[in-house]
């Protein structure tokens, strides 16, 4: 049997995944570790676990639970991804972004992703909300790498704008309304799995990085290949610069999250609720 085309495995999956839903979800939401377990209980109608999904991947980490949630806010029916892949897993980028490309197939327009990340900038704390308004890819892979498949974008998507900024701006006024204050900021995406050291932190700094983290980068460039509005929201949940007295730990990255993540949730409600 000659081997499934990236594009049949898409449709595939998409294809079981619209039989389970009554209707086609508008936003793509993925929610980073720690972020997105009270939420999606509270809002969703419909659990997929991705062990169901054709051609899916398994969720490897602590804090990823590895399933997809289909509900309503509002008028705007969405779906969200509890669990991420990441490079550092072992999978190739092209399996990193594969559910980006089955959000837009199911009929996504609007792609919202959230993260856990470390602070570079001095200004942010912990528990700070970050407005991802640009980005550095650090990682040394590209998800676009190989041939191109012209039916999902082109072969040199543009990146000036792969970070919306009318949807940026409606997310800050969101933030506004609810007195959350919310930051903007400069995203380094590195490949993990070892946190940085001292010189990269140093490094990063310098080059203007304000947040880093392990995952999200290669799904924007996914998201901006497909043509999706793309937005960013980084919890960050551990401080780099100056380097931090405790020792950086998962478990740490995971407590700091969960304490925090109502505050986004507010957001993504009351963007949802405003959105036409």
């Amino acid at each position: 049997m000659p081997n499934t085309s990236l594009l049949d495995k898409i449709q595939d999956s998409a294809f079981y995944l619209l039989k389970r839903i009554p209707q086609k979800p508008k936003v793509g939401i993925i929610f980073g570790s720690g972020l997105g377990g009270a939420w999606l209980e509270k809002h969703s109608a419909i659990e997929i676990s991705y062990s169901e999904i054709p051609h899916y991947l398994k969720s490897t980490v602590l804090g990823h639970p590895g399933r997809l949630l289909f509900g309503k806010t509002g008028q705007i029916s969405w779906v969200a991804a509890e669990g991420r892949f990441h490079f550092y897993e072992g999978y190739s980028m092209e399996e990193v972004v594969y559910p980006i490309r089955v959000f837009k197939s199911l009929g996504v327009d609007t792609l919202l992703l959230t993260n856990a990340a470390g602070g570079l900038n001095p200004k942010f704390k912990v528990g700070d909300f970050i407005l991802i308004s640009d980005h550095i890819n650090f990682t040394g892979h590209h998800p676009l790498r190989g041939k191109n498949e012209e039916k999902l974008g082109p072969r040199f998507p543009e990146m000036s704008r792969a970070y919306d900024p009318h949807l940026i701006k409606s997310l800050l006024n969101s933030a506004q309304r609810l007195k959350i204050k919310v930051k903007k900021g400069i995203y380094i995406g590195i490949s993990g799995p070892s946190y940085e050291t001292g010189a990269e932190v140093k490094m990063f700094r310098k080059l203007g990085g304000d947040v880093v983290g392990m995952s999200t980068v290669p799904e924007v460039i996914a998201a901006a290949h497909l043509g999706l509005k793309t937005a960013v929201i980084s919890c960050i949940t551990n401080m780099l610069l100056p380097p931090s007295k405790a020792p950086l730990s998962h478990d740490r990255v995971l407590r700091n999250a969960k304490e925090n993540q109502y505050k986004l949730y507010q957001i993504l409600e009351d963007y949802l609720c405003n959105l036409k």
